[in-house]
């Protein structure tokens, strides 16, 4: 079967965001080599892996397909990789697609009966699937079996499909926009964090490894320091400080290498990008410090909102640079003190409260 593959969204050109956590196509190459494929390889997530590990061993003692699962959490920290360990384990095939490429019945109704005992269905931005498709898979995750209605009117027929009985692994950035229904489905539920540097820097010197990478200690620190607490960023900034220091030193990689590459692309010691820093500073000098919403932001940037809150804000969030509150975002001291902002009279009294 061929892979539906979704065009990815991009940013206006001179504005490309090398620290996004969405998969781009060099990422989708060369993630294959540097994804694990067992659990033991997994490096973080330690409570997750653990609990995994009892679930797998569970469902291989039973004797059965382990349970519908459902990964959240902030794009890059794993879910694609965990979904694919979990089939691994369970020595089964994994069929993936995503919410936007299943746009008709036809289209699950079709991978679902080619789908072998215990095979692994993964379904990333579930969230996004229609209606329409979220109700046939209702009955298939229940008591995997599908009923499909041929025709219209008079000639309308309802046949049903016997499926053989699969995990669905289901992933998303925004748990909070599935449905109830849809949640109560799943019979496991993961949360994915961001990394601490210790596990970034074992991830990161793993993928030198298998890159054939010579890279100093203090420069994978570095590295981990500005990878926003996300293995695929580190993958990515890896990627380009090799770069700089093919062709602008010896091709080893050093903390001199590393700062200068991620300076010339605008990465400061925060991990903070040019986006990122034209959002605080709208913030600033367009809404003085917030409270503004979403919306508002987006616009002054002519942004997308989705970008803004899957790319941006969760990490900015992370290190208490903004905050939620019930009237929308807010800058805080520390973004100010960042960015060497100065806070007028209203701003350092919003603080106080």
């Amino acid at each position: 079967m061929k892979k539906d593959i979704e065009k990815k969204k991009v940013m206006p050109a001179g504005r490309e965001k090398l620290i996004a956590t969405q998969e781009t196509d060099e990422d989708l190459i060369l993630n294959i080599s540097l994804r694990p494929s067992k659990l033991t390889d997994f490096v973080g997530q330690k409570e997750l892996v653990e609990n995994l590990k009892v679930s797998l061993e569970a469902a291989k003692k039973r004797r059965e397909p382990m349970e519908h699962t459902l990964l959240s959490g902030p794009p890059g920290l794993g879910k694609t990789s965990l979904a694919h360990i979990i089939a691994h384990e369970m020595g089964t095939k994994i069929t993936a697609t995503s919410g936007p490429a299943v746009q008709r019945a036809g289209d699950l109704v079709g991978v679902l009966t080619n789908l072998e005992e215990g095979d692994v269905l993964f379904i990333d931005e579930i969230h996004r699937l229609s209606k329409t498709v979220e109700e046939y898979i209702y009955p298939a995750m229940e008591n995997f079996e599908i009923d499909v209605i041929m025709d219209k009117g008079a000639y309308a027929r309802t046949y049903k499909f016997n499926l053989k009985r699969f995990t669905l692994i289901g992933a998303t950035t925004r748990a909070g926009l599935l449905t109830a229904p849809l949640r109560s489905r799943f019979g496991i539920f993961h949360h994915l964090d961001f990394y601490e540097i210790g596990d970034l820097v074992k991830i990161i010197m793993r993928s030198a490894k298998i890159l054939n990478i010579p890279v100093d200690d203090d420069a994978t620190v570095e590295i981990s320091r500005r990878s926003r607490g996300s293995p695929r960023v580190a993958n990515r900034l890896l990627r380009r400080v090799r770069d700089w220091a093919q062709v602008k030193k010896d091709g080893k990689i050093t903390m001199e290498a590393t700062e200068e590459a991620l300076k010339s692309h605008g990465i400061d010691k925060m991990g903070l990008d040019n986006v990122d820093r034209k959002v605080i500073s709208v913030m600033h000098e367009s809404f003085a410090g917030g409270p503004v919403g979403i919306e508002s932001i987006a616009a002054t940037l002519n942004e997308e909102p989705d970008t803004i809150v899957d790319i941006v804000e969760p990490f900015l969030l992370k290190i208490g640079f903004l905050k939620r509150t019930p009237r929308g975002r807010e800058l805080t001291k520390s973004a100010y003190d960042h960015m060497g902002f100065s806070r007028n009279a209203k701003e350092a009294q919003k603080e106080m409260f």
